[in-house]
């Protein structure tokens, strides 16, 4: 047929959107649950934090999220772990996610939450 394109390929379920079932903060890492979600293994993902990382965390530590029994590091484009005074209080963010190669990757800054 002419004008098609059979290598076009499209996300027919539309971005995940996830929220997080809290945050626990360690010595090491600061860590936002995301539980066990059926979602597509590579794509965008948008994540409404629900719990602000409590008051008097230290500013330095790596945030990381664990998705279907996964836990990964929130990095920036460069490979630099998202801290967690990047991230202050609850919002919404945009994630590259690759459970191939290991990759949460923050795509869209912090934006304010919404009732």
């Amino acid at each position: 047929m002419f004008g098609m394109n059979v290598n076009v390929t499209t996300n027919v379920n539309g971005i995940p959107y996830l929220f997080t079932n809290g945050v626990s903060v360690t010595e090491e890492s600061v860590d936002f649950s995301l539980g066990f979600r059926r979602i597509p293994k590579v794509g965008k993902v948008v994540i409404r934090i629900t719990s602000a990382i409590p008051e008097g965390t230290t500013g330095t530590l790596p945030v990381r999220f664990t998705l279907n029994g996964s836990t990964r590091n929130l990095t920036f484009f460069g490979g630099t772990n998202v801290t967690a005074a990047d991230l202050v209080g609850a919002g919404v963010i945009e994630v590259w996610y690759d459970w191939f190669n290991g990759i949460f990757q923050l795509v869209s800054p912090l934006a304010p939450a919404t009732a």
